[in-house]
């Protein structure tokens, strides 16, 4: 029988003393606050833990699990009280959109990658229950965004993290408040730590409708040689970046779009193979993702793998996208829903989803042969 206690989470519950909230068999979550300011909730399971800003954007601010570190690298060592993207940028997970997504061009007057990454929520919850699947605990809450004669719609993601293993499941909903249609952008943007030796697959195919690079810096294009050569090495050979080789520089970044070929089970999939043979995954529908990103830096400053970031336009900004027809339509009161898992897997599972994957591209070549 499925079963849930509901806990308001409120400004009295979170202190510089670390302090326990709740806790459900393996499960436990702790709030805190960083020295910044910022409050934050701990949930932790047998295997690992989730910072998440319940407050600030829901961000997964640090996952760690099998003793590893599964977050991006940055100059940020904590999360800054601040709405600005690159002023407080290092976090695992963070929500992107919804009224524009990506880099904006100079016509746009959205922040890059939207008003979600760091918006103020104005109501969280922590959840424990048991169902089906058994115990588990997740962290929700809820953000308006009301300008008049323009947007109302109303934010409401979900974070799920069971006991025995380091699957994240998360959720976000979009409901359109308005009486008119409103347009939305989506990205989940899921920061890993790339590792030297590592190894990324996919079910997208070779070819450039499957994998082709989808931005590009055109000033530092002209300007710096280095990153023309890197540009062009990618644009050339876009499979080469899959090799993550030791000391390799990727400065300040690669972008790719991909589109990967969905299961029998219509989801699909992409590792990160460590040398030890661990993963990182990410997991999600292309019915609901008509796009997906791949963004790679590997710089002094930050190291950072957006193995999979499951979207519903390209990064080019709200006006680029419309142009393209990339915007999603939701029509009034009406709500839009993503859904996708991400985490960490121990050797065993690693090699059970490298073989799913594995058979969907064995499946999608012997299927482009016959196209052929």
């Amino acid at each position: 029988m499925n079963k849930h206690v509901v806990i308001p989470l409120l400004p009295k519950y979170f202190s510089e003393s670390e302090s326990i909230l709740a806790e459900a068999g393996n499960l436990r979550a702790s709030t805190f606050v960083y020295s910044t300011g910022v409050v934050g909730l701990r949930i932790t399971n047998s295997c690992g833990e989730i910072e998440v800003l319940p407050f600030q954007g829901q961000q997964i601010w640090q996952a760690k699990f099998y003793n590893r570190q599964l977050t991006m690298r940055s100059i940020f060592d904590e999360p800054n009280p601040t709405t600005d993207y690159l002023s407080t940028y290092g976090g695992f997970l963070l929500h992107c959109g919804v009224i524009g997504m990506g880099g904006p061009s100079p016509q746009d007057d959205h922040p890059i990658h939207g008003e979600l990454p760091n918006a103020h929520y104005q109501q969280a919850e922590l959840v424990t229950g048991s169902d089906s699947d058994g115990p588990f605990m997740r962290i929700t809450g809820q953000y308006q965004y009301s300008v008049a004669f323009t947007h109302n719609y109303i934010a409401r993601p979900s974070i799920t993290l069971r006991e025995n293993h380091g699957r994240i499941h998360v959720e976000m909903s979009i409901t359109n408040l308005k009486s008119s249609p409103m347009e939305i952008m989506y990205l989940a943007h899921i920061n890993f730590l790339p590792v030297e030796g590592g190894k990324i697959i996919d079910t997208a195919l070779e070819g450039n409708d499957y994998l082709h690079v989808t931005h590009v810096f055109k000033d530092l294009y002209k300007s710096n040689e280095s990153y023309r050569q890197m540009i062009d090495g990618f644009t050339q050979d876009p499979e080469k970046h899959r090799d993550l080789v030791p000391g390799g520089i990727i400065d300040p970044e690669v972008v790719l779009a991909i589109n990967p070929l969905p299961g029998k089970d219509g989801w699909t999939s992409s590792m990160q193979i460590h040398p030890d043979g661990a993963a990182d995954f990410v997991t999600y529908r292309p019915s609901e993702f008509a796009h997906s990103l791949r963004w790679i830096s590997r710089s002094a400053d930050q190291e950072a793998l957006g193995l999979l970031l499951p979207s519903t336009a390209e990064p080019d900004g709200y006006l680029a996208e419309r142009a393209k027809g990339n915007l999603l339509i939701v029509n009034p009161q009406a709500e839009a829903r993503f859904a996708f898992d991400c985490g960490a897997l121990d050797n065993s599972s690693a090699i059970e989803l490298s073989k799913e994957i594995l058979e969907v591209r064995s499946q999608g070549d012997q299927d482009k042969k016959i196209s052929n």
